[in-house]
């Protein structure tokens, strides 16, 4: 079953924008979507605006507030109007996976979107789309990326793996709130959560050992909370390479002094940066495959989402 997830609707390529066209992304459209159902938005549009429309931005006041006008008057404020729409939408987001917005948009972007101040000047660092900012505000578990920072290899691997891991969360433990589920969920991404954040790692293993003082619905949401919050570190060379060396640990008793080697020189000249980590990824799947270990076998961290996404080339 495909994915649900949010996306700004010019990204999927609707022309919907201000000036009548679209912001198509070609990775979205070609490759994710054979695996994700998208749910197109556009905030502006759905606030009334037409098509074309004249240009809005972000307005910072003299007292530090920040309204969504017009550019050319400033005296158009949509801010209300926009803050109603997503306040009335988002509620029905609860079964998204992710959201894919448009960068730079003053309702959309997801960071240093231009915010004004009264004298035509820009604020360092800008700021946060209207709409944006309470998705994120409302869904902090959430992943959200832009659509330009999708062009990045390490950030568009990150975001589509939270997809995957969050999509994997609800299919597990929506329905199904019991201890073994949560105990059977966290053993599988205990070697993602390694890479990604070992304090994480202990800190949600610890939360797991005590599941049995915990209301389940209580232990869902705030378990949840923590999980994103911990794949949301990208996961360094580092760490990835100290999971790699823990892998080859499981084969110390089968693999010859020669494989051993082999295998131990792939992940070094993986840490170095000379080889991608499918390298010894590969090498890995290979042994357990001849050496089966059903724990290694239910690890996420060795397939996290489909190879045909080719999202680790590049890492």
């Amino acid at each position: 079953m495909a994915i649900p997830v949010g996306i700004s609707a010019c990204v999927l390529g609707e022309k919907v924008r201000f000036d009548g066209g679209h912001k198509q992304n070609r990775f979205v459209v070609d490759e994710l979507a054979k695996y994700i159902d998208f749910k197109p938005v556009c905030p502006e549009v759905g606030i009334g605006m037409p098509i074309p429309r004249p240009a809005i931005q972000l307005l910072q006041l003299s007292d530090g507030r920040e309204r969504l006008v017009a550019s050319k008057d400033k005296s158009t404020d949509y801010t209300e109007s926009m803050t109603a729409f997503a306040d009335q939408h988002i509620p029905a987001f609860d079964a998204l996976c992710g959201y894919i917005v448009c960068a730079k948009s003053p309702t959309c972007g997801m960071e240093r979107v231009k915010l004004y101040v009264t004298n035509g000047n820009t604020v360092p660092g800008g700021s946060v789309g209207v709409y944006t900012r309470t998705l994120m505000a409302r869904m902090p578990w959430l992943p959200v990326e832009e659509d330009g920072r999708l062009q990045d290899p390490v950030l568009r691997e990150n975001f589509v793996f939270r997809v995957f891991a969050l999509n994997d969360f609800y299919h597990c433990l929506r329905e199904q709130r019991t201890c073994r589920a949560f105990i059977e969920f966290h053993s599988r991404y205990k070697l993602v959560l390694m890479a990604h954040s070992p304090a994480a790692y202990k800190a949600l293993g610890r939360m797991v050992a005590s599941i049995k003082d915990w209301d389940l619905d209580e232990f869902y949401f705030e378990y949840r909370q923590q999980f994103m919050d911990a794949i949301r570190h990208r996961a360094s060379r580092s760490n990835k390479t100290n999971v790699l060396m823990h892998l080859q640990g499981y084969f110390k008793r089968s693999l010859t002094k020669g494989q051993k080697q082999e295998l131990s020189e792939l992940i070094m000249s993986y840490r170095e940066g000379h080889q991608p980590i499918l390298a010894p990824l590969a090498l890995i799947r290979h042994y357990l495959k001849e050496y089966p270990d059903p724990y290694l076998q239910l690890q996420t961290f060795l397939n996290p989402y489909p190879e045909e996404l080719k999202l680790r080339y590049g890492l």
